[in-house]
């Protein structure tokens, strides 16, 4: 009975969270609002004739049905409008239309509520405040400015302070206000005081500080890319740090707890034990078996927000403070546990006649081939069952590898899988699928100690091992990863599953995500917070990319940025990203030199072989350039594919992939393809997949997220402040093509083209910032008409921080060149 009221309950809480309602509700309060926003709109100009009526007759109003108001909303909008302004608390009334917007949108976008009644209590308080304010402001006037809140609380605290008390009183609440809000800077040289002084050097030393930036032509728009970083990291009182809670976890497993049980036949089944408490399976025969998992039961007072490292405290004034890149968004703040699904409730009991079926199978299988064991052990995943078997000395490991046929047609399984030998132990294993698989949910992976306590830099948490122990890699270690597998065996959920992992790891300020989707489905839910996570091409309206061309050129401004990147190293004295950002927040590079925080950068590839059939070597090249060299400026590459064949997978992606993922493929040549091995054709689907690092395969059990857990985490990160745009990557131009990948003609030239030209060949110095400033142009847009020079032959290439070479010398000359254009 007890469990048919669970269903009950559980069936009536499913009908309540049914979408329909809250798209319903959501309209309901939509239209309150307006009705609210036309009501106080029509009481402002009616209030003097409906005013005597109204508190006359109060409610009753609606019942007399020869009395007539001049409300545009007749008598309920006359009566409900004088509610909130003479009984309420006056004119910041307005602000319930306002709540009432909010509330609708977030209910129709199924947006959680908590942030709406935060909002909801910071409104009101203020409301009431300026309620106040009115009041003291207009205390002598006919119109109720501040309702009878307003009126009330004014002629209290005026009779209690006197007006004068009264009114410092209010300066000192709106100022407290605006410096916990804002936490305004008071400082000025590096001294914190009260009040900024004038100073009559101010402005020769910002007129001095510009010509440095001019001279050193640092590009205005990349200062601009890291939330104006010169300005901030000159600025040391203005930065803290946040130390992160890390510990590394090694990810080995203990398969034994040196406990073995003996049998009639000589055998031995020993069992992994659980730290988590688990239901007793010991059998009533001569069998002990439990399942291993290193991770406990997450409960729901285990499972909340995961380390918020985004969070930072203004430090002392301080010289040696570090630079913090989170600064820009200080307010941002991680997503929650709470948005993914716990798949907990889906998890089945073990079936321990199952184990005892399949053990007495193995034994009976190998004994009829005349081949003695002297030890079985189980280890139970979420998945697949490892069976462990000590062979009799003298056995060969190839007989036993023969029989994986034999064994498979016994169990009737979908499909065995056997490791001759195990690497680092002296057994064999045999990976028998469980006839119940386990979901493992993203959110109990996420939830565990190895991902939330460790110190990997990009930290990707696949899922469960065969023993059920959480697998966290890292990617800056891979240092890239290969997918591939069969169409319908779970590679966008691994791709949803690897995004995940680092959006709840990293800070805007820390990574930028490049996605190429050319299946157009996949990846546009991700649009969304391409002001806090995505890198684009300049000029481009979506961050997604998901035209060839346009993938060609996003590859090649890759390969640019990682230049770009290895000259800032090379500047700094460092090898790779991580001392270089160390060397940046200790104050130990100017920003005026060029020097900037460097985020890491992800390219995810969706679907690569589309790319290569359409592209080949254009696509093929620059990815293969990346892969060689971005691994130590912090650019990493994950590329993904359902067609593993060596046309797509050529040598040079395998030579630079030493990570592989596998899901289940139809073959064993696509699996050998992938992993240079079999294994990947004896999967099971539905999540089962094999990582390939250094040689060794390890299977795994893929984490799952549905697309509308994925929603709720994008929500959350778009409806925070983000950037003003999306991170720009370097603008790239092909040979004699403009910005848009054509041929260059007159008519294709920008309309300031002719008087660029003649100010680069004047002053005969190739500047990009020189047209800025002299045409007052943008930087991109002047970046556009010097990559028209270079392709027209006016200009040299790009030369780092030096001026282009000007290939033309008088304007005579230029002249002609430009009339031969024309014609």
């Amino acid at each position: 009975m007890a469990r048919k009221r669970r269903v009950s309950k559980k069936k009536k809480t499913l009908k309540l969270k049914d979408e329909r309602w809250r798209k319903f509700f959501g309209l309901f309060c939509w239209l309150v609002a307006i009705y609210l926003a036309i009501a106080f709109v029509s009481y402002l100009f009616t209030w003097k004739v409906d005013q005597d009526k109204v508190l006359k007759f109060s409610w009753m109003v609606l019942f007399q049905g020869d009395l007539g108001v001049s409300n545009w909303l007749g008598r309920l909008g006359a009566v409900t409008s004088n509610a909130f302004f003479y009984w309420g608390y006056g004119l910041p009334s307005v602000t319930t239309v306002f709540l009432l917007l909010r509330l609708g949108y977030d209910l129709i976008k199924r947006r959680r509520l908590g942030p709406f009644w935060l909002l909801t209590g910071n409104v009101v308080l203020i409301s009431l405040f300026f309620s106040l304010c009115l009041e003291f402001a207009f205390s002598n006037s006919e119109f109720t400015w501040g309702g009878a809140f307003g009126e009330s609380s004014y002629l209290w605290l005026s009779n209690f302070l006197g007006n004068m008390g009264l009114l410092v009183m209010i300066i000192f609440i709106t100022t407290a206000y605006i410096i916990w809000n804002f936490n305004p800077s008071f400082s000025f040289a590096g001294i914190n005081i009260p009040f900024r002084i004038h100073n009559p050097l101010e402005k020769m030393t910002q007129k001095w500080a510009k010509n440095i930036k001019e001279a050193k032509a640092v590009p205005s728009q990349k200062l601009a890319q890291e939330g104006d970083q010169a300005e901030d990291y000159l600025r040391p009182g203005l930065s803290s740090s946040s130390k992160e809670i890390e510990s590394e976890v090694v990810a080995e497993t203990d398969l034994s707890d040196g406990t073995s049980r003996n049998f009639g036949n000589g055998l031995e089944f020993e069992s992994v034990q659980d730290s988590s408490p688990r239901p007793n399976l010991t059998l009533d025969s001569e069998l002990e078996i439990t399942a291993a998992n290193g991770e406990g039961l997450t409960t729901s007072s285990a499972i909340g927000q995961l380390t918020d490292d985004s969070q930072s405290i203004p430090g002392k004034p301080n010289t040696r403070d570090p630079y913090n890149p989170k600064l820009d968004l200080s307010n941002y703040k991680m997503p929650v546990l709470d948005f993914l699904n716990d798949y907990n409730e889906h998890k089945t009991e073990i079936d321990r006649a199952e184990l005892e079926a399949n053990k007495d199978q193995i034994i009976e299988t190998l004994s009829n081939y005349n081949i003695k064991i002297t030890k079985i052990r189980a280890t139970i995943g979420p998945t697949v069952t490892l069976y462990e078997i000590v062979p009799a000395p003298g056995v060969k490991i190839s007989k036993i590898r023969n029989l994986e046929d034999d064994i498979a047609l016994s169990l009737a399984a979908l499909g065995i899988r056997i490791i001759a030998p195990i690497p680092g132990k002296g057994t064999i294993g045999i990976e028998v699928p469980n006839k119940k698989s386990q979901i493992v949910s993203l959110k109990e992976v996420l939830n565990s100690e190895k991902y939330r306590n460790t110190k990997m830099q990009l930290p990707i948490a696949l899922g469960k091992t065969i023993a059920n122990e959480v697998f966290v890699a890292d990617l800056s270690k891979m240092p890239h990863l290969l997918i591939a597998g069969a169409t319908g065996q779970g590679k966008s959920v691994g791709i949803n599953t690897i995004l995940m992992s680092l959006l709840y790891k990293k800070h805007p300020s820390e990574l930028k995500l490049v996605l190429v989707d050319p299946k157009r489905v996949e990846l546009p839910i991700y649009n969304d917070i391409s002001k806090h996570y995505l890198a684009k091409l300049p000029g481009e309206d979506e961050a997604i990319i998901t035209d060839t061309t346009k993938v060609i050129h996003t590859l090649n401004s890759l390969c640019i940025e990682m230049d770009n990147r290895y000259e800032l190293l090379q500047k700094a004295r460092v090898r790779n990203i991580k001392e270089y950002n160390k060397k940046f927040q200790d104050r130990k590079l100017n920003p005026l030199e060029g020097h900037k925080f460097l985020p890491f950068i992800v390219l995810v590839i969706d679907e690569f072989a589309d790319l290569i059939m359409t592209a080949g070597k254009e696509v093929e090249m620059p990815i293969g350039r990346l892969a060689q060299l971005a691994r130590a400026v912090g650019i990493h590459l994950i590329i993904a594919t359902q067609r593993p064949s060596v046309k797509i997978i050529t040598g040079l992606i395998k030579a630079n992939f030493p990570a592989r993922l596998a899901f289940k493929v139809t073959s064993t040549v696509d699996s050998r393809t992938i992993l240079d091995s079999k294994g990947a054709d004896q999967l099971i689907g539905r999540g089962d997949m094999l990582l390939s690092i250094g040689g060794n395969n390890v299977r795994l059990q893929c984490a799952f997220i549905d697309t509308p857990e994925v929603e709720e985490v994008i929500t959350h990160i778009a409806g925070q402040q983000g950037y003003e745009t999306p991170y720009m990557l370097p603008e790239f131009v092909g040979e004699n093509e403009d910005g848009n990948g054509k041929a260059i003609s007159y008519s294709d030239l920008d309309p300031m083209f002719d008087e660029a030209a003649k100010l680069i060949v004047g002053s005969q110095s190739g500047s990009t910032s020189m047209i800025q400033r002299k045409l007052s142009l943008g930087y991109n847009r002047a970046g556009r008409i010097m990559d028209q020079m270079e392709s027209l032959g006016i200009v040299g290439a790009a030369q780092g921080s030096k001026p282009r070479e000007v290939l033309f010398f008088s304007e005579q000359e230029l002249d002609a060149f430009m009339d031969k254009l024309k014609n």
